[in-house]
């Protein structure tokens, strides 16, 4: 197309284009096929592409769905070139779930490997900058688990999909707070207690000149919860 031949009034190119009336039949046929190669590769690829994705699963899609984007779109683009990526992505995707079945090195390395993030109601910082997360990422995904505070953390792991386990302390300590600071309506439901803890990691060693765990010197008193919120609540 040439730029004369851009008008900003041509409502007909913008809403139509240039393709003939027939190719919109066609454009059913082609989408129909593709939605069929969609559904078969998904059911060839697994299961869990309904579920959460792993690496390999997320990049079997994102080729699936740029492959399948052109055929439909462009009148002189065949569909045989979106059926052979299909059957070279699901061939591939099987090979690796396969041999990552039989080997956990191997799994690791294609799929990723767990990391901890919370360990005994203390933030483990390397780990957590290793997987590109924040610390206000870590506390906001805690929260919707409704954890109000560290102590009431034994363990948070990031699985290799990207979600999050929590394992709850069968006892309720003490620990950081968690909660914004700006919500002190919400913060007076806490009882403050004797215990400092570091304001950046919670890790409990007294007021030391700086903490062991993340170097920082500033300490705060950790909370309690003496009123469990409703389940249902939200923060």
């Amino acid at each position: 197309m040439k730029k004369e031949d851009i008008q900003l009034g041509d409502w007909l190119r913008v809403f139509i284009g240039e393709a003939p009336g027939a190719f919109f039949i066609e454009i059913v046929i082609r989408t129909i096929v593709i939605y069929a190669i969609l559904m078969i590769g998904f059911r060839l690829i697994g299961s869990r592409m309904a579920g959460q994705l792993s690496r390999t699963e997320q990049a079997s899609l994102v080729t699936l769905a740029a492959a399948i984007g052109v055929p439909i779109q462009s009148p002189e683009r065949g569909i045989l070139p979106a059926i052979i990526i299909a059957i070279v992505v699901v061939f591939f995707g099987r090979i690796i779930a396969k041999r990552a079945s039989k080997s956990e090195k191997f799994e690791r390395i294609s799929q990723g490997n767990i990391d901890t993030l919370v360990e005994n109601g203390v933030l483990c910082l390397q780990n957590i900058r290793s997987t590109t997360l924040t610390r206000e990422r870590v506390f906001a995904q805690l929260r919707s688990e409704h954890i109000v505070h560290l102590g009431q953390v034994k363990r948070l792991y990031i699985e290799p999909n990207g979600s999050f386990t929590l394992i709850e302390n069968e006892d309720d300590l003490a620990g950081l707070s968690i909660i914004p600071a700006n919500d002190t309506a919400y913060l007076h439901r806490f009882q403050l207690t004797d215990q400092t803890v570091c304001a950046y990691c919670g890790l409990d060693q007294g007021k030391d000149t700086s903490c062991k765990n993340c170097g920082k010197s500033s300490w705060v008193q950790a909370i309690y919860r003496s009123e469990k919120p409703s389940r249902e609540s939200s923060f």
